[in-house]
């Protein structure tokens, strides 16, 4: 569970990819979505191409990363990715993929905090429209994109993350 001493000003967000970041993204969603979900490999393939399409056709003005890193106790000791996010563009909308906080760090705020920076990005690009997919079992990750205007929009049942599960779209349109 969360350590009470940490805080979101103990968080620091960077926007640009580095060597190892996308293998340790990869990494993070295989070891959490398998810990707390039991989904498979298959959902670490998933991961992984999607990543490489977007760093194929990266764009600073139009795509985004946020990647969350914290220095555990001592400036000694490595700064690890703790969470992340990241903003596809899709042409007229945005996507928005790889949410992910470190269970040890959820309830200071840092989802919150990702969303309004996405949700300003988004603006500032001029999107008119974003959406994401997830699965009917992330009822928390659920709950954060409906107090951002996300609404339920598409169902599906599938097996792409190695067991079945209900993938479903929400979508956002911007006025």
């Amino acid at each position: 569970m969360m350590n009470n001493k940490i805080n979101l000003t103990d968080i620091s967000i960077r926007t640009e990819l580095q060597p190892g970041d996308m293998g340790y993204v990869i990494y993070l969603h295989g070891q959490l979505y398998s810990r707390e979900y039991n989904f498979g490999i298959q959902f670490e393939d998933y991961v992984a191409k999607g990543l490489i399409e977007f760093k194929g056709q990266y764009d600073p003005k139009r795509n985004r990363v946020w990647v969350c890193e914290h220095q555990r106790s001592s400036p000694a000791e490595i700064t690890r990715m703790i969470g992340f996010l990241l903003l596809m563009d899709r042409d007229e909308a945005a996507q928005l993929r790889y949410f992910l906080i470190d269970p040890e760090y959820r309830g200071i705020g840092l989802g919150s905090h990702l969303m309004n920076l996405y949700m300003d990005f988004l603006r500032e690009c001029g999107y008119k429209s974003s959406y994401l997919w997830t699965t009917s079992e992330l009822h928390a990750a659920i709950s954060l994109y409906k107090r951002f205007g996300f609404q339920l929009t598409e169902e599906k049942e599938s097996t792409a993350f190695g067991k079945l599960v209900t993938e479903q779209r929400y979508d956002l349109t911007l006025s």
